[in-house]
């Protein structure tokens, strides 16, 4: 967790942002974040961030379009130095904000760089940046919010149980891991449609986010209103492709581990990987979305970033990392199979 003192200047420096810019992860926890921070302050715009694995210098420009005097970078693990170096030039505070325990360029000599990790404190902890900034508001009406983002990203935080007495009715029963809420509660499915909502276009994602900034509660979000029409399509047809992968998939469940691969315009290997290690628990989770000469991969399991970074070490020009059980990674298209003979053989 972060402390006291990290948690006061970061509240300091949402004080003084008077038209702050918060560029956030493209999943719920990024989502949620941002919203949080948003919903607190009261002003400033959010920009979802779908390059990967950083955040680079193409995105500077919205900052200057939106004549932003603050910029926060919300659940992205890595930010490129160029990306940096553009605010420093106009002397614009730059407050990162993330949780991953991945390797990253040293940008410690940018004075306008203001780095908050808990992964890198004294006392190391990963909570979900949603967390984080809930801790910063303390605002309770924003508690599901904060609850989505966690679960979202595989943790259960320490206001759960005062959630469930707030909305019981978005509950379930035997609900004791992060994924029980995810895949078996109303809240659940609400935190899953966020994910299908950042994968819309652009203009449908901001008009979503400003929907959400206006929620009074979760019950809001699937309410029929004109303001979020675009979204509950859009919800409803990615479902159903997303219901057909996963149908896919299972069909190659094996003894120790399930390989899984897929192109088309749809990237949902994070949704699919996490959904199949709730419903294989003991087993290794592999999901490569081909799209071009690129494929992003999707990994889950027990200790899978350590059989990730043993590949790794065979294949220098395989990129990712990632938590203990969860690992993002991106290779050449014309590498994939090479990459599975290694990961089986650790496997």
């Amino acid at each position: 967790m972060l402390t006291n003192e990290q948690l006061d200047e970061l509240r300091e420096h949402l004080e003084r942002a008077q038209n702050p810019l918060f560029y956030y992860d493209n999943d719920a926890d990024g989502l949620c974040s941002f919203l949080i921070l948003r919903r607190f302050l009261g002003r400033g715009k959010g920009v979802a961030v779908r390059s990967y694995p950083d955040l680079n210098e193409n995105y500077v420009k919205k900052a200057k379009e939106l004549k932003a005097d603050y910029v926060f970078v919300l659940d992205k693990p890595v930010i490129s130095r160029k990306f940096v170096e553009e605010f420093d030039k106009v002397g614009m505070p730059l407050v990162w904000i993330d949780h991953h325990d991945v390797e990253r360029e040293d940008l410690s000599s940018f004075s306008n760089l203001f780095f908050y990790n808990p992964a890198l404190n004294k006392e190391k902890s990963y909570e979900p940046v949603t967390y984080l900034s809930y801790k910063i508001t303390e605002r309770k009406e924003d508690i599901w919010l904060a609850l989505i983002g966690c679960v979202a990203d595989h943790y259960m935080p320490d206001f759960s149980e005062e959630f469930r007495e707030m909305y019981p009715d978005l509950w379930a029963k035997n609900v004791k891991e992060p994924f029980d809420v995810y895949y078996k509660t109303e809240i659940g499915r609400i935190a899953r449609s966020f994910n299908f909502g950042l994968k819309d276009s652009v203009t449908n994602v901001v008009q979503f986010q400003n929907f959400l900034i206006s929620c009074r509660s979760p019950r809001d979000v699937f309410s029929e209103l004109s303001g979020n029409q675009k979204f509950r399509k859009k919800y409803f047809d990615i479902k159903k492709k997303y219901d057909s992968l996963l149908g896919k998939a299972k069909e190659h469940v094996l003894e120790k581990f399930l390989f899984f691969s897929y192109s088309g315009e749809l990237s949902i290997s994070s949704d699919l990987s996490n959904e199949l290690s709730y419903l294989f628990p003991n087993k290794i989770i592999i999901i490569a979305f081909i799209k071009g000469v690129t494929t992003n991969i999707s990994l889950r399991g027990k200790k899978v970033r350590d059989i990730f970074e043993k590949v790794k070490k065979n294949m220098p020009e395989l990129y990712g990392g990632g938590h203990e059980e969860a690992v993002g990674a991106r290779i050449k298209s014309e590498d994939i199979e090479k990459f599975k003979e290694l990961l089986l053989r650790e496997i």
